[in-house]
Order: structure tokens, then C-alpha cells, then sequence
């Protein structure tokens, strides 16, 4: 409590120097005026104040005076939002208004990435960010406009485009306390004068990860690493004033070596006796040997073409993205075995193309109307294949040491997966101050459905073909220049999809039913009002939301057991042994969520700006059917913190091999209230030097977790993050010293039940049974370490 009343006095304080406010930021080369951020949610360039729904437009500006290097801190702009990789480096995503995603649910993200306009799965972008011109947030159904349809919203991220007349680029280098390195800058050329350009652009990105280390004495000492290089070629060509081609190549790879964090289970249940060396959030420790290792490369090919002519655009985006993903996790999680692991190796492959072609306006329609139609289509491939091995034990009469280590290949069959769409969006402006908008798309998904064998056993795969019409529409009204009012409604679908986690070869139509999921629908109405006064110096929004989901797909934030008949192959004979597995089953559920969002800025001098925004969005699962731990059988979730036996287990699900319940609760683990406080100051000290200060403080507040599991609910906290340095009064130069998370707040934002290790015990007749074996820890995650550091940035010509 001390610690977080001390966070906010801080943070007061700090509001005399801190960062700028997201609506004060300048856009200029998008054709922005000053104090103007111009954004292209509706496919065309707007002031963010004209646009009747919630967008957070984060520029480039604002990223290099936070000196934000990892994608996933664009979420401390942007509150209510939360993005995430999967720690094995298949998969990553975002969360928004109210509801949680998991990309191991198999189905499309609630919140849609796209780069340079292209649709793009999150976990290529997730991994490194530089040289990038704006990042967009677009709150609320998305589809009729752009790409694929997205319940919650979508993120619009551009690269930093070459000028066609002027070289220019910057150089830009980190250091910080805790051993990050990092190392940008881009360059770009005109080829041919007001003709052709070139720009490239690259990062060098080199930390210690999540800074966790294993306790074990023979473990791997090594210091965790991340390792970051991509490069970027980008290339205009405009020969006239009518004709305009663009391409982008990037290629990216990633190498990593990190623990799992873990805290003693004693620390969430006081109730439980504390181990013999106790591990808290603070102390970021594995009781784990060795750590995980992921190498990741991507390639992102992206291309458009423009011809302009009679008032009207003809536009081609396209886009090709692959990915190759090689993990081994360490699978002995509750360290059951000294001195030797077993692990879980993982090959994954995707090729993804995607072609958009639309027709729009750029002189209005009769004065009044303004048009987009056009048609989308994207094809999927990926390989997927894994080993699972399983440690195998010898009887207790003969000493019970390892026998061997079976390994399982477990593969899913490639399978293409297209979509296609076509869309169309009308608005028409009726006189100077009202307008209405309202769009269609039909979509078509066809998902043959994937094989899975394990072993030798083959397990059919569900065949998924969906079609489906969503809908948006708006109105708007301006009662003078200072304050706008709209309305909105909208519609939103996904196609359901196959949740890869539970490789049991022997499944229930229950067990199948959380892990086969059908379509998704939801609707949603928003009210809001935007307003500007001071000469625009200070901006004012407030919006409010209610949206409806049916068949959401909620997967379980802590594991649920089930009777798991695992396959294990040892010395080319298979057998099948129940065990007690866990897994986070999804379950299709009713949804309903509402919500406000607000923000204010103001220019209080030339010299100090200062804006605040929240969030608060209450999603609930309203009797919703789920997979859970129900071992006395009452219908209900049972807050479990230790697995059961399997002959507990058995009893209690019988032939289901799982349990379900209904339920009434949060339909995501983040906190439904968050806020984002900034504000710069700067003063000149010469004609050429400016000195400034600028700070940023974020408040998450209380969140639930899993209501199922009580010992994972964290408490409201703040991180105030400073900035202090020197800077060329023209923008050419800057030194900025920092640090983050100043007064080194540790939460353990998510605890799970204690971590447990499966494997086989052969009896004296050599018949292998399954067994579990739980430890007395944790597996954890945490906020970001404080760290110390400085950064040096040089610009030139056009930048």
C-alpha cells in the first residue's frame, strides 16, 4: 500500500515533466496541420476529432521520445489494451474492450493487425519495431472498410515511407542497466528524382529477456537472452501524377534463451506451507534447469498500386508473409527429475497471402457522397509439427531409474484455408454539419479441416465452412466547429476454429466440444462526443459502448483437468496409458461487455502539454456453458490448487473425461479500469539547445483473473516512467536519459495453479501407468524490471 501511494505522488509531480499528450502530436508529412493528428481509419485521410469512433493514433514522434523498442509498450499509450506473445514463439495477439484473446484458441484475434493496410498475424509484429511512421488503434467492430472483421478493433501499423526528393533518415542507439542493447536507423534516397525512391531501414536488438534465472546449482547459469536483427527495403516509384507503386520487403529473426518464471504458491495461498527456499515475484527465479529455446524468422513481402483519375482511386494492396518457428520447451516443470530434462520440440511453418482491390472517391460524388467498394481474398498454408517426450521409469524394484525417454511425433496435416470477401461503404454529408455512414461485407471461409496423428493413430480433422454477412453503420452531427456528436452500431463474425492443446487419442463428444468451435457473432452500439476549445489547444472526448456476443470463444486462464489417454512410442511399441492431463479448454459462451473510454489533452503553454486517458470495459459471460474443475460434482467450478488423482479424476468425470459447469463471471482477466497520465515540458537554454523532462505514469487497476482460481487476483498498481535530456531546437539531434518503472513496482499479474510434470512408471509386470507430481511453485508473470538507460538519436534531411 505504501508503495503504491508513493507512486502516485510521484506521478503528480512528474506531470511538470512528462510526455506529450497522443492528440497534440503533428502528423505533418500526412498533410496534418499543427496540433492536427490526420488518421486513415475510413480509408482516407481525416482529423482524428472528424471521425465518428475511437481511434488512438501513436506517432512516430511519440515513439522515439518514449523510446519504446518492443511493440508491445504501444499498449502503455492505449488504455484497456494489452498485447502478448505466446512464449514458445508461435503466436501472439491482442486484447481490447472487455474481452481476452488467446491465439491458442485457434480462431481468427478479436483485435486484427494489419501492416502497411495488409492484414498480418500479430506475432510478426510483436517481435521488433522501428522506422515506423504511425500506429493506429481503431476501437470498436471493424470489417466493412478494411480487410478481415474483428469484434473488438483493429491495429494499423505503416513503415516510414522514402521521399521522392529529399535524402534523409536517422541513427539511433540504447543502452540501459539491464544489458539491452539496441541499435536502429534508415536511410533513404531518391533514385530518380520526384520519380523513384529508396529507403532502408534496420534494428539490432540484443537484452536479457524476461532477466529470469534458474535456482538450480547444475542448471544453465547463462543469463538470459533475446536477440533481435531485421532489415527493411522500401521502394516508391511515381513515373506520374496518376500512377504510384509501392513495395516493402522485411525480414526478421529472432533467437531467444529464457526460463519460466516461478514463485513459491505460498506466497498467493498462505494456507500452503512454504518450500524450503522460498521464491517471490521480486526475485525473477526458475526452479527449472534448462530454459527454453526459439528461433524465429519471418519474411514480409508487401505491394501496392495506385491509379488515379476522374476524381477516383483504383487501389491493389497485396501482401505475402512466411514464417519458420523451431522451439524446445522444457517440459519437467515441477524439476521432478535432477539432472537431466525432457522436452517438447516444436516445428512450425505458415505461407499467407492476401490480395485487397478497391475502388474509391477522392472528389465527392455529387458534392455530398463518398464511396469504398472492393473485394479481399487471403490463402493460408502451415506445417506443424511436434515431438513429445515422455520420461519413462523403471519398477521400484529395480530401482526405479530412468528406463528411457519416449517420444511421441505428433504432426497436423497442411490444409489450405481461404477467405474472401467483397465490401462496400457509403457516406453521404448532408450540408456542412451531419453525415451518415453505413457499410456491408460478405465473407466466405472454407477450413477443409487439419488431421492430427500421434503415433500411429490418426484423428479426423472438422471441416469448417462459414458464410456470413457483417454490417456497420453511423451518424454524426457537428454542432459547430468545436463539438461533434455521433452514434454507431456494428456487427462482427468469426469463423469458428479447432483449439490445439489436448492430444489425448481417445476423446469424449464433450471433451470435443471445447476444443471444436463454431462461429462467433456479435453487435455492438456506441454514443459519443468529441470536442475541441482553446483554439483547439484542448481536446476533450467521451465515448460509451454495450456490445452482445454469442458463441464467444473463452479459453480457460488456468489449466483444467481431464482424463488424458496419452499414446507413448518407446522402442517402436505404442501404448496407451490414461494420465491426468491439463489443459485451457475454450468454450463458446454468451458475452455481453460495456464500457466507457475518455481522454483530454491540453497545450497549457507553447512550452507544456499534458493529456490523460482511460478505459474502463466490464465483459461477463453471461451462463455460459465451460470446461472446469468440478471434482465433487455440484455443477460448479471448484477452486482447485492441486491436480486431482486419476482415480479422482475418473470418478468424477466418468466417460466425459472432462467436467462442465455454467457460469456467471468476467469473460477476461484484465483489469476493467486503466488509465494513461502524460505530459512534456521543455524550455530553450540557447538559440539552438532546448532541455526538456517528460513523463508517463500508468494505472492498471484491480483485476480478477480467473474467478475459478482465487489466488490469482492483483491488486490496482502504477509504473511512472521519466525522460530527461537534451535536444537540437530544430529536431536534428537528442539525448534523452531514462528510466522505467522508476519506483520498481514487482505485481505477479498472473499466477497459475502449481506446476506439475507427467510421465510414466512401469509396475513389475513392465505396464506403465501415468503420474503426476506437483511442485510447490508457481509459474508466473510479472511486470517489467526497472531499468536505467540512455539514448542517443541523430537525424537528417527529410528523416
Amino acid at each position: 500500500m505504501t508503495r503504491y501511494k508513493m507512486s502516485v505522488s510521484a506521478s503528480v509531480c512528474a506531470m511538470m515533466f512528462a510526455v506529450p499528450a497522443i492528440a497534440q502530436d503533428t502528423n505533418l508529412a500526412d498533410g496534418g496541420e499543427e496540433g492536427v493528428i490526420i488518421v486513415e481509419a475510413r480509408r482516407r485521410d481525416e482529423n482524428i476529432q472528424d471521425v465518428p469512433l475511437v481511434v488512438n493514433a501513436v506517432t512516430s514522434e511519440q515513439l522515439q521520445k518514449l523510446n519504446m523498442r518492443d511493440f508491445a509498450e504501444v499498449q502503455t499509450l492505449v488504455p484497456g489494451l494489452q498485447l502478448s506473445s505466446v512464449a514458445n514463439g508461435l503466436g501472439g495477439g491482442a486484447q481490447l474492450r472487455g474481452v481476452q484473446y488467446d491465439p491458442n484458441t485457434g480462431v481468427r484475434p478479436s483485435v486484427e493487425f494489419y501492416y502497411n493496410d495488409a492484414p498480418i498475424e500479430g506475432s510478426l509484429i510483436l517481435q521488433a519495431m522501428y522506422d515506423v511512421g504511425q500506429v493506429e488503434v481503431q476501437r470498436g467492430p471493424q470489417g466493412t472498410l478494411r480487410g478481415r472483421a474483428s469484434p473488438s478493433g483493429s491495429i494499423v501499423i505503416s513503415s516510414k515511407k522514402p521521399n521522392l526528393n529529399e535524402a534523409g533518415g536517422y541513427v539511433s542507439a540504447t543502452a540501459n542497466s539491464i544489458g539491452t542493447q539496441n541499435y536502429q536507423g534508415a536511410i533513404g534516397l531518391p533514385i530518380i528524382p520526384g520519380i523513384a525512391a529508396i529507403r532502408v531501414a534496420g534494428v539490432y536488438d540484443e537484452n536479457e529477456a524476461n532477466r529470469v534465472k534458474t535456482i538450480e546449482r547444475d542448471g544453465d547459469a547463462r543469463d538470459p537472452h533475446a536477440r533481435t536483427w531485421s532489415g527493411r527495403v522500401s521502394l516508391l516509384v511515381e513515373p506520374t501524377d496518376w500512377f504510384r507503386l509501392e513495395g516493402t520487403y522485411q525480414h526478421l529473426n529472432r533467437t531467444s534463451r529464457s526460463f519460466d518464471q516461478y514463485m513459491a504458491f505460498s506466497e498467493a495461498n498462505p494456507d500452503v506451507a512454504a518450500p524450503a527456499t522460498l521464491i517471490t515475484a521480486r526475485d525473477r527465479k526458475s526452479i527449472q534447469e534448462t530454459p527454453r529455446n526459439v528461433d524465429q524468422t519471418y519474411n514480409i513481402y508487401n505491394w501496392r498500386a495506385q491509379v488515379r483519375g476522374w476524381g477516383q482511386v483504383l487501389i491493389y494492396q497485396g501482401q505475402k508473409f512466411d514464417l519458420n518457428v523451431r522451439s524446445a520447451t522444457n517440459q519437467d516443470t515441477a524439476n521432478v527429475f535432477k539432472g537431466f530434462d525432457f522436452y517438447s520440440r516444436a516445428h512450425t511453418g505458415a505461407d499467407v497471402w492476401t490480395h485487397e482491390v478497391r475502388l474509391q472517391n477522392e472528389a465527392r460524388v455529387f458534392d455530398m457522397l463518398d464511396y469504398v467498394v472492393g473485394y479481399f481474398r487471403s490463402n493460408q498454408t502451415s506445417t506443424n509439427d511436434l515431438i513429445s517426450e515422455t520420461p519413462v521409469l523403471l519398477p521400484s524394484s529395480l530401482g526405479g531409474g530412468l528406463a528411457t525417454i519416449a517420444q511421441t511425433p505428433i504432426s497436423i496435416a497442411s490444409v489450405p484455408v481461404k477467405e474472401e470477401s467483397i465490401f462496400a461503404n457509403l457516406t453521404a454529408h448532408i450540408g456542412s454539419s451531419t453525415e451518415l455512414s453505413g457499410g456491408l461485407r460478405h465473407i466466405k471461409y472454407r477450413d477443409p479441416g487439419s488431421e492430427m496423428t500421434i503415433g500411429s493413430k490418426v484423428l479426423p480433422g472438422n471441416p469448417n465452412i462459414d458464410s456470413s454477412t457483417i454490417y456497420t453503420a453511423s451518424i454524426k452531427h457537428r454542432f459547430g466547429e468545436n463539438l461533434m456528436v455521433y452514434a454507431s452500431t456494428g456487427s462482427s463474425r468469426r469463423a469458428g476454429s479447432f483449439a490445439v492443446g489436448d492430444f489425448s487419442v481417445q476423446k469424449s463428444a464433450l471433451q470435443r466440444s471445447f476444443e471444436y468451435l463454431g462461429p462467433e457473432k456479435s453487435k455492438s452500439y456506441e454514443i459519443g462526443i468529441k470536442s475541441n476549445w482553446l483554439d483547439g489547444r484542448l481536446q476533450a472526448n467521451l465515448t460509451g459502448f454495450h456490445q452482445n456476443f454469442k458463441g464467444y470463444p473463452y479459453r480457460s486462464p488456468t489449466l483444467i483437468y481431464y482424463v488424458n489417454y496419452n499414446n507413448v512410442v518407446s522402442g517402436g511399441v505404442e501404448t496407451v496409458t490414461p494420465v491426468v492431463g491439463s489443459f485451457n479448454f475454450v468454450s463458446s459462451v454468451p458475452v455481453e461487455v460495456n464500457g466507457i473510454e475518455g481522454e483530454i489533452s491540453l497545450q497549457a503553454t507553447p512550452n507544456w502539454s499534458i493529456g490523460l486517458t482511460a478505459s474502463y470495459a466490464l465483459g461477463k459471460i453471461k451462463n455460459g456453458l465451460v470446461a472446469c474443475n468440478d471434482l465433487n460434482g455440484d455443477g460448479l467450478p471448484d477452486n482447485v490448487s492441486a491436480p486431482p488423482s486419476l482415480e479422482n479424476l475418473q470418478a468424477a468425470v466418468g466417460a466425459n473425461n472432462v467436467a462442465a459447469c455454467r457460469i456467471s463471471q468476467r469473460s477476461s482477466n484484465l483489469p476493467p479500469f486503466s488509465a494513461t497520465l502524460q505530459s512534456e515540458y521543455h524550455a530553450p537554454i540557447s538559440n539552438k539547445v532546448d532541455v526538456f523532462g517528460r513523463g508517463l505514469f500508468v494505472f492498471n487497476g484491480q483485476s480478477q483473473g480467473d474467478p475459478q482460481f482465487a489466488y490469482d487476483q492483483v491488486k490496482g498498481y502504477g509504473l511512472l516512467n521519466l525522460f530527461a535530456g537534451l535536444r537540437d531546437a530544430s529536431g536534428q539531434w537528442e539525448v534523452s536519459f531514462f528510466a522505467k518503472n522508476v519506483l520498481d513496482t514487482v505485481k505477479a499479474t498472473s499466477v497459475g495453479l502449481p506446476a506439475t510434470t507427467n510421465y510414466q512408471q512401469l509396475n513389475s509386470s513392465f505396464q506403465a501407468t501415468g503420474v503426476t507430481r506437483t511442485s510447490a511453485y508457481s509459474i508466473i508473470s510479472t511486470t517489467q524490471p526497472r531499468e536505467f538507460g540512455v539514448t542517443v538519436r541523430h537525424t537528417f534531411g527529410s528523416r
